[in-house]
């Protein structure tokens, strides 16, 4: 595979703390099952499955298959109660470059309407009939931020990265897991009983509440970049 030199920043520099090393997947209820839940069977699996169309050619590609992605946001670490509350306070973590060797990209906000917006639909039209046009490479990566009806669509905060298809990783790339402060201990049983027993994989990774400050993160920011 072919080796991406991505340049880290310092976190730790108030100067940079606007910016981040990793990007982050919260899990969701859905299935009838609660965000922990889902969670666990992403660890279990070592899979982020890509069940929903993201983008401009979320409802028009030919092969809606080929716009199913993986959400992930680049919000740094000690701010990502923004996105907690939306989402739930569960979540895993990676690096920036094990992302990108796995195809991920940020997304790009093309604001609705304009002139890039349009130039994207223009191409999207134009290869309607043909699932193997390059556009349909591009569309699950683009977002148009905008007026819509009665409602509004601007989430250029979340800085959202995506990956088309299924995410699978191994353990040892998982660099923090996002659960709340008082069930850090369980999980740390639940994960040392997984290795013990055998029942699966376990993760001995930091664990890290989604409200916590940049003074109980940097600690384990610093081991992780050292």
């Amino acid at each position: 595979m072919e080796t991406v030199v991505h340049p880290f920043c310092n976190e730790s520099d108030p100067a940079w703390a606007d910016m981040s090393n990793f990007v982050v997947h919260f899990t969701k209820n859905y299935d009838n099952n609660d965000a922990y839940y889902n969670m666990l069977g992403i660890l279990g699996s070592g899979v982020i499955k890509a069940r929903n169309p993201f983008g401009l050619g979320r409802e028009k590609a030919p092969d809606l298959t080929s716009q199913h992605v993986v959400c992930f946001s680049e919000i740094p670490l000690h701010q990502l109660s923004r996105l907690s509350k939306k989402r739930s306070p569960y979540g895993i973590v990676f690096k920036k470059p094990f992302v990108i060797h796995r195809h991920g990209n940020p997304i790009l906000y093309a604001y609705k309407d304009q002139p890039l917006t349009n130039a994207v639909k223009k191409l999207m039209a134009l290869a309607a009939d043909d699932p193997d046009h390059p556009i349909w490479t591009i569309t699950p990566f683009v977002d148009a931020p905008g007026t819509y009806g009665n409602s509004t669509y601007f989430f250029e905060w979340e800085r959202e990265w995506r990956k088309v298809g299924n995410f699978e990783f191994p353990t040892d790339e998982v660099e923090f897991l996002i659960i709340p402060e008082h069930l850090h201990f369980a999980a740390k049983v639940f994960f040392d009983d997984a290795r013990k027993e055998n029942l699966g994989p376990a993760y001995d990774c930091p664990f890290i509440d989604a409200n916590w400050d940049m003074k109980k993160i940097e600690p384990l920011i610093a081991s992780k970049l050292s």
